[in-house]
């Protein structure tokens, strides 16, 4: 079954452009003009991503991100006309999946979005994809991770790096290589990206998360997970 995608953005041609190139790589498009129409359509069609602009009528993308994520964990990717970090934190600290700053090619835009459903796509065959560490369950095929028995909301990116270093337990990877074995591709040396998903995780998972029990970072290095006493 194709994936459905809702393209968020109030300049017509770039929507009709971005359409395009999505329908020829066989994705089932719809399109939502100003930030009110985009949470309308979000909730009425349910699509499995989100492609949302920063600047729009009526509610700005960082309000249209903060109001799905009350109740939708699908990729978000935002389109962003300015360069400034705080605009991209920004986005990230709200639950975006990624990124792209215009103007942009439209071959990197589908692969960010080939990537991003990658992400949320799973293998039934998978064994094993229930993990249990202490008072976490984590299911690897259902995208769901529970803490005290109490289901956590996670956006689509944050499970995927859980799930990264989870399965990779004890071993230390570097914010590069985060980036490049979970976000898939390259995001142009803004290791910032991990350090901000790696924040917003801990403070779901952990109990404290200035004194995290579970993710923990080797300074100089990087980020590992482990539910032992740190390296």
């Amino acid at each position: 079954m194709s994936s459905k995608i809702l393209i968020v953005d109030d300049e017509k041609p770039l929507v009709d452009i971005i359409k395009y190139n999505l329908e020829k790589e066989g994705y089932i498009t719809f399109e939502a003009y100003d930030g009110e129409e985009a949470v309308k359509m979000a909730k009425e069609q349910n699509p499995d991503l989100i492609i949302l602009d920063v600047m729009l009528p009526k509610m700005d993308g960082f309000t249209v991100l903060k109001t799905l994520r009350q109740s939708m964990t699908v990729p978000i990717l935002m389109l962003t006309a300015k360069e400034e970090e705080v605009d991209k934190v920004l986005g990230l600290e709200l639950g975006a999946d990624d990124y792209i700053t215009k103007p942009f090619s439209m071959r990197e835009l589908v692969a960010r979005v080939k990537a991003n459903l990658r992400r949320v796509s799973f293998n039934g065959s998978e064994q094993n994809h229930i993990i249990r560490i202490k008072n976490l369950k984590i299911d690897i095929l259902k995208y769901k991770v529970e803490k005290n028995n109490k289901e956590i909301e996670l956006t689509s990116r944050e499970f995927e790096l859980l799930r990264f270093l989870v399965l990779n337990k004890g071993l230390v990877f570097s914010r590069e290589a985060l980036l490049e074995k979970v976000w898939g591709y390259e995001y142009f040396g803004d290791i910032r990206t991990v350090d901000v998903t790696i924040r917003r995780l801990r403070e779901k998972i952990e109990d404290d998360p200035s004194n995290p029990k579970f993710i923990h970072t080797k300074r100089g290095v990087g980020y590992y997970f482990s539910d032992e006493k740190p390296i």
